[in-house]
């Protein structure tokens, strides 16, 4: 007599999905980082070429602080969107450290020292705003200064944020420079985003040393090489949040 033994029901098998965590965190890197980009430069601009430029009258100290007097609220407005702009620089440099240190860590580890860095030399810059209502309204400096030394000094105050400002783009330049070498060679960002952001961070660069040795009569390169940034912010908003890291082998964008 024959024990004729039944073999267990074979249990079907289902593909493994990969953890969906890598792909999370991804997404929610470049969602901080491409919103954070987008209102800096909404914030950025209002900040320096509306608040302070705008009530800024080159050479004529007196001018400028009757225009900074008469609209005090909204230069301390520009300051407080400044400050805002640092802190946000704070954060995406973190969120983009995340979203390209899978390419290389290395790399992306000096991106974001060369943006966290420029944003401590820009809250330097800053702080020289910050003493410019305090001047005008005579809570700052010996009563033995003179209304017109004051003004003088604001300006001087002002100034000297935008000298700080400008040294310190070129970090934020080699940040963007360092960016795109990154987004280049990771094969999930067009090649053409990471040429654009090189060129861009190319720009400021060729800014710093051009404010060094020209000054007034430099004429900023940036200011037509900026595309980059903001291309980056929409494909990090739009494309950017699609991709995850499914295995060790490279990437992919996640199933729509």
């Amino acid at each position: 007599m024959t024990n004729d033994t039944v073999p267990p029901p074979t249990q079907p098998t289902t593909p493994v999905k990969p953890p969906a965590a890598g792909g999370r965190s991804l997404r929610g890197a470049s969602i901080t980082a491409g919103v954070g980009i987008l209102v800096m430069a909404a914030l950025a601009p209002f900040g320096v070429f509306f608040a302070v430029d705008g009530l800024v009258t080159q050479g004529d100290a007196a001018r400028t602080a009757a225009d900074i007097t008469a609209s005090e609220g909204l230069f301390r407005a520009g300051i407080a969107s400044l400050l805002l702009v640092i802190a946000l620089d704070v954060v995406i440099a973190c969120a983009l450290y995340r979203v390209f240190s899978p390419v290389n860590k290395g790399v992306s580890l000096l991106a974001m020292a060369f943006r966290l860095v420029y944003s401590g030399i820009y809250l330097v810059a800053v702080g020289h705003l910050l003493a410019v209502p305090r001047l005008l309204d005579g809570d700052a400096g010996p009563s033995a200064f003179s209304p017109d030394q004051l003004h003088a000094q604001a300006l001087s105050e002002i100034n000297a944020f935008n000298d700080v400002w400008a040294l310190a783009l070129g970090l934020f330049g080699l940040h963007l420079l360092t960016i795109g070498y990154l987004a280049f060679r990771s094969g999930y960002a067009p090649r053409v985003l990471g040429v654009l952001l090189a060129i861009a961070g190319l720009g400021y660069v060729i800014d710093t040393f051009g404010a060094i040795a020209v000054q007034d009569s430099w004429t900023d390169v940036s200011s037509f090489t900026f595309l980059g940034e903001l291309l980056l912010a929409l494909w990090l908003v739009i494309r950017g949040r699609l991709v995850r890291v499914p295995s060790a082998r490279g990437f992919l964008a996640e199933d729509e």
